[in-house]
């Protein structure tokens, strides 16, 4: 276990990634990766599109789902891991993220035409909406086919961020509810980092932790590609203290991002600390039940 690549938090073109979900497979194989997990926003179509790809010598997969959700303390990313593909809670909760994402979507395009002019073709259109769970960065590569921005960062900082959304949002409570129902393990996803673009450390984390506990969250992602040593140990702590486990992820977009299939700082030659061993050895009881 100590000698294996892990990487546990990747997205396909099932939400907002660039490769398919076989093609991470055969990036996986290429990296030496033995245990991955992909987790796409929103979604969890790529736990039903892996399996029937896997062979004996094939490395170890494990279901995940990347949940957004908001309340009135702020923004969370809950990653689930090892739910039952089939489980009603699970997939009553994508349906529901789903349908919020669509609705977004029409409101951010409408908001687009209302405010700055910006308009596209039915067909593009279309082809937006054809995407399995269409976002931000979609909106924001068509933006910049029509050269209304030059990049997709600055769509989204710019423009689609001005849109704002009321109740249009899961509560953490419900995801992590619904991942457990489903037999899965709830984590929360680059702590540290909110929903991705927040810096959140100390007493304000314990706070967050204190609410997410008590709502059942089960582990903490202290191992990301954008986090520092320091950041890594304070998680570690904090996993320590609220006895949770610990997994370790990317956070790989391919080419949507900078970021390297497996560059999670976790070292193969490295000891793996004792609640990420666990937390292996634990979510493949809950995976097929």
């Amino acid at each position: 276990m100590e000698n294996i690549k892990i990487d546990l938090h990747m997205h396909s073109t099932v939400s907002d990634g660039t490769d398919t979900p076989a093609e991470i497979l055969e990036k996986v194989k290429k990296e030496g990766i033995g245990l991955f997990s992909i987790t796409d926003h929103d979604a969890i179509k790529a736990a039903e599109l892996i399996p029937p790809l896997l062979k004996a010598d094939s490395p170890r997969f494990i279901s995940g789902t990347e949940i957004s959700c908001r309340d009135e303390d702020g923004k969370y990313h809950i990653l689930g891991y090892g739910y039952r593909p089939d489980g009603k809670a699970i997939n009553d909760l994508v349906e529901k993220t789903h349908s919020l994402r669509l609705y977004k979507v029409n409101q951010r395009l409408e908001f687009l035409k209302d405010s700055f002019g910006f308009t596209f073709s039915k067909e593009d259109i279309d082809d937006l909406l054809s995407n399995y769970n269409p976002g931000k960065p979609h909106i924001g590569k068509l933006m910049v086919k029509y050269g209304y921005v030059n990049s997709k960062e600055e769509a989204i900082e710019n423009y689609l961020n001005k849109k704002k959304f009321a109740n249009c949002y899961v509560r953490p409570k419900e995801a992590i509810e619904a991942i457990l129902d489903s037999g899965g393990i709830p984590v929360l996803a680059h702590p540290i980092y909110g929903d991705g673009g927040q810096l959140m450390q100390g007493e304000e984390m314990r706070k967050r932790l204190d609410k997410l506990t008590s709502f059942g969250i089960k582990g903490v992602e202290a191992y990301y590609s954008g986090f520092s040593f320091k950041m890594i140990n304070e998680m570690l702590d904090f996993a320590k203290k609220y006895d949770l486990y610990v997994t370790a992820g990317s956070d790989y977009h391919g080419s949507n991002k900078l970021v390297i299939l497996g560059d999670n700082n976790l070292e193969p030659d490295m000891e793996y600390p004792e609640n990420l061993l666990k937390f292996v050895e634990d979510v493949h009881k809950y995976e097929g039940k």
